[in-house]
C-alpha cells in the first residue's frame, strides 16, 4: 500500500520570531560596520532583526551579573571572565549570527576563548552561561530555539522588574534557567554552572538597588562551593589575600600595643603597691593595716599614686589618713 504524499514527513519547524525587533536587509559586507543592536542576523537571507536602542533598564541586569560573578570569583579564588554582548557566529552553513546580552566563562584559563571579532561555533568553547534580558523582547519565540540548536549549555532569560510599554504581553518579571539535556532545553530551578544559585536568588540579585546582605551571603555560599570543588578559596584571590594579610598585621600590632600598655600599667601599679607597703612600715600597726586594706582593693592608679606620695611625705599617721580623706592636714 502506497502511503499518502507527505504522510511520513516531519512537521515543518516554525520560523523563528523576534518580537520587539524590526527586520531589515543587511548585506554581509555591511554587517561588520553596523553599530545597531542586532537580535539576530540570518546569513541565508542577509536579514537583520534590529531591536530598540538599549535602555538602562535593559543593560543594568547584564552589568549587574558581571559584578555578581566577580564577587563569586573572589570567594572561589579563581577568575571568571565576562564577555558582555559579544557576537555569536556560525562558521558552517549560512553563517548566521546572534548577539548575547552577557556571556560568562567560569574557567577562562583553560577554555578556548573568543577572538577579537566574535565567538565562533565549533572553534571557540561555549560560554558556561549566556544571559538574555527580555525587557522589550521575547527570546522564547525565536532566539532560544537557535541557542538550543547551536548547542549552548545554559541560558538564563531575565525579565526585569522594571517594565516597558513595548514589552510583549504575558512577560512577567522573573528569571528562567534553561539547561541543555539530550539536545533540548529543560527549565531548572537552579544553575548547573553556579551550583546552588537558584533562579529566584539570581533574579533578586539582578534587580535590587544594591547587593543586600542576603545576596552577599548567597554569593559567598556559591563561591565557597565552587572553591571546594577546585581546591581554591579567598586566599587565592590577590585582593582578598592582601586585605587579609593587612588585617592580620594590624590585629597583631594592636594586640602587641594593647598588651604592652596593659603590662606597663600593671607593672607600675604593682610597684606603687610595693613602695606604699614598704613606706607604711614607718607608721603604727593600725595605720599600716588600714593602708594595706586600701591598697588591696584600689583599682584607681591615681589613688595609689596619692597614697604613695602621702606615705613618703607625711610625717604622722594622722596627717596621712587626713590626706587620703581629702583633707590637707599639714602642719596640724
Amino acid at each position: 500500500k502506497r502511503s499518502q504524499p507527505g504522510a511520513d514527513a516531519a512537521a515543518p519547524t516554525p520560523a523563528p520570531e523576534f518580537p520587539g525587533c524590526t527586520p531589515v536587509h543587511l548585506p554581509r559586507a555591511e554587517l561588520e560596520y553596523s553599530d545597531q543592536r542586532l537580535e539576530y542576523w540570518d546569513g541565508a537571507t542577509q536579514t537583520a532583526w534590529i531591536c530598540e536602542p538599549s535602555s538602562p533598564y535593559h543593560e543594568r541586569p547584564s552589568r549587574r551579573l558581571t559584578a555578581l560573578v566577580g564577587r563569586i570569583a573572589q570567594v572561589r579564588g579563581a577568575h571568571i571572565e565576562s564577555y558582555g554582548s559579544m557576537d555569536l557566529r556560525q562558521q558552517d552553513g549560512p553563517q548566521s549570527m546572534m548577539q548575547a546580552d552577557e556571556s560568562v566563562y567560569l574557567h577562562p584559563g583553560r577554555a578556548r576563548l573568543p577572538g577579537p571579532s566574535a565567538m565562533v561555533i565549533g572553534v571557540d568553547d561555549f560560554p558556561d552561561v549566556v544571559l538574555e534580558v527580555d525587557h522589550t523582547t521575547d527570546v522564547r519565540r525565536g532566539k532560544l530555539g537557535l541557542y538550543e540548536s547551536w548547542g549552548f549549555p545554559e541560558i538564563w532569560v531575565e525579565v526585569p522588574d522594571r517594565t516597558a510599554p513595548s514589552r510583549p504581553r504575558g512577560r512577567r518579571p522573573g528569571l528562567t534557567i534553561h539547561l541543555l539535556q539530550d539536545g533540548a532545553y529543560r527549565t531548572a530551578p537552579e544553575s548547573r554552572a553556579f551550583p546552588g544559585w537558584t533562579a529566584e536568588e539570581i533574579h533578586a540579585a539582578l534587580n535590587e538597588p544594591e547587593p543586600s546582605a542576603q545576596t552577599t551571603a548567597v554569593l559567598e555560599r556559591v563561591g565557597t562551593v565552587l572553591g571546594e570543588r577546585e581546591g581554591t578559596g579567598p586566599d587565592h584571590d590577590p585582593l582578598l589575600r592582601s586585605q587579609r594579610r593587612r588585617e592580620f598585621e594590624r590585629g597583631v600590632e594592636q594586640g602587641v600595643e594593647q598588651g604592652m600598655e596593659r603590662g606597663i600599667e600593671q607593672a607600675r601599679a604593682e610597684e606603687r603597691v610595693r613602695l606604699c607597703r614598704q613606706a607604711a612600715s614607718k607608721f603604727d600597726e593600725d595605720t599600716a593595716q588600714q593602708l594595706s586594706a586600701l591598697l588591696e582593693h584600689a583599682a584607681d592608679p591615681d589613688l595609689l599614686t596619692e597614697a604613695g606620695i602621702g606615705i613618703i611625705e607625711c610625717k604622722t599617721s594622722g596627717e596621712l589618713l587626713a590626706r587620703l580623706a581629702g583633707k590637707d592636714a599639714r602642719g596640724t
